[in-house]
């Protein structure tokens, strides 16, 4: 299928895309109330306001930059090495945002090509028609690629008019996202049909893709496995963990952790210290998934009567740490360290319905994974990861609930150091095995747009 074509079946519904723009309208005021109520906790929020209108834009523009779309802090990371093979390529990049965190994540890792103007930056306005046409109109770029699940009905059907190539990329759809489309009908359908073409991750994804009658849908595989790990945090994490061995310790990561899993995990924990007999108690950290979640877990915690300690009270690895039965990584962009520094992950977002959150960087530092009931954003990875024993789900009753299921899944495993080593090794071949999407992209991407 050509790139120009796929407009004819997936034409914009006049009568919802009305409806859509009209409730867009009416409720842009507390798009910015939002706004102002998260700039209680960092004022930045309220910075680049006029982007997300699609204006004030610095000068100089570039126009006919590869434009990639990375809505937050994942997506942003899994588009590092698409970014930097474009940027290989000498091409312009147009890198825009939803939120605060992505864009200080694309910062953090493309700092030097920002600055050098080899990547802009900013905001994707608001998905207001005249909003999203001024945008299009003041950067014109030569196509767009868009991560993972970001589906924007007036930039998607904009771009179709304007003969603009969009592709969905590195592409997911769970089974309850697909039913949620297909409960607005031909018109959920003709926005998935009116992208260029959808490059998917799994045979799953691109299967409910072709469900709602995609017809270019290419399987590309995942590309948070080509994501390097930064060697200085894998370091870090590294001494930290040996500091930890010459205690004889082991550590627990809870990773990514959604609002009311924290009080799931520290009850777990609290019973598998208070029933549990070890030669050396065990010692656990858990990474909040949103950093203005970091105080509120830090009472948590402090409620349940832990001695406790947070990584910003400390530079460096936390050499003594004898006393401490909780560690608080209130920290942006140190995964990898926390990572290198564990034995096993609790992977957050698994263990009430939120879909799972990435347990592929886990993977990819040796660490062994633990995983809840629900990851269905990480279909085909979490099934992959445990088939090859680099993952594990709770052991346990489910009628029992979450919390004894957990505790005793992680005395099996903190019990049989053993096992852990060997799914730690696991968890470096599955992530090795399962590499090479970037390379996959790119070869579809020149191929369906051969003169750009």
């Amino acid at each position: 299928m050509s790139v120009s074509s796929h407009a004819e079946y997936g034409a914009r519904p006049r009568f919802w895309f009305a409806v859509y723009q009209l409730l867009w309208h009416l409720l842009l005021p507390l798009a910015f109330v939002r706004l102002a109520w998260r700039a209680r906790h960092s004022f930045a929020y309220m910075h680049h306001i006029p982007e997300r209108l699609g204006f004030g834009y610095a000068k100089p523009i570039t126009k006919g930059a590869v434009w990639i779309h990375a809505v937050s802090v994942g997506e942003t990371r899994a588009a590092q090495p698409i970014i930097e093979a474009y940027l290989a390529r000498g091409q312009s990049i147009l890198l825009t945002h939803m939120t605060l965190n992505g864009r200080r994540t694309g910062k953090q890792l493309f700092g030097e090509a920002i600055a050098s103007g080899q990547i802009r930056q900013v905001y994707l306005p608001y998905d207001l028609c005249w909003c999203v046409e001024h945008f299009l109109k003041t950067f014109a770029p030569k196509f767009g690629l868009f991560m993972e699940t970001e589906a924007w009905p007036t930039v998607v059907f904009r771009c179709a008019e304007l003969g603009l190539p969009l592709f969905l990329v590195n592409a997911r759809l769970s089974e309850r996202s697909a039913r949620r489309v297909g409960l607005f009908g031909g018109a959920g359908r003709a926005l998935f049909q009116a992208f260029s073409g959808i490059l998917a991750q799994t045979e799953f994804d691109a299967q409910r893709y072709r469900s709602l009658g995609v017809r270019n849908v290419v399987i590309t595989g995942n590309l948070k496995f080509d994501v390097p790990l930064d060697p200085r945090l894998v370091e870090q994490g590294k001494a930290w963990q040996e500091t930890l061995q010459n205690s004889q310790r082991l550590m627990v990561c809870a990773a990514s952790t959604r609002d009311g899993e924290e009080e799931i995990i520290l009850r777990a924990w609290n019973d598998l210290l208070l029933n549990h007999a070890f030669a050396v108690q065990p010692l656990l950290c858990i990474v909040p998934r949103h950093p203005e979640r970091f105080t509120g877990v830090a009472s948590l915690i402090q409620e349940a009567g832990f001695r406790f300690r947070r990584r910003s009270e400390w530079d460096g690895i936390p050499k003594d740490n004898s006393e401490l039965q909780v560690l608080l990584g209130d920290s942006m962009g140190e995964m990898p360290m926390y990572y290198s520094a564990s034995n096993l992950v609790v992977m957050g977002g698994s263990l009430l319905p939120f879909g799972g959150q990435n347990l592929i960087e886990a993977c990819a530092a040796g660490c062994p994974v633990l995983l809840g009931e629900y990851t269905y954003n990480f279909q085909q990875a979490a099934l992959d990861a445990i088939a090859m024993g680099a993952a594990k789900r709770l052991k346990g009753d489910a009628l029992l609930g979450e919390t004894i299921a957990l505790m005793e899944s992680l005395k099996a495993l903190l019990l049989n150091t053993a096992e852990l080593e060997k799914m730690a090794h696991a968890a470096k071949t599955y992530s090795n095995e399962h590499q090479g999407a970037t390379r996959r992209i790119l070869a579809a991407l020149d191929q369906q747009l051969p003169s750009r």
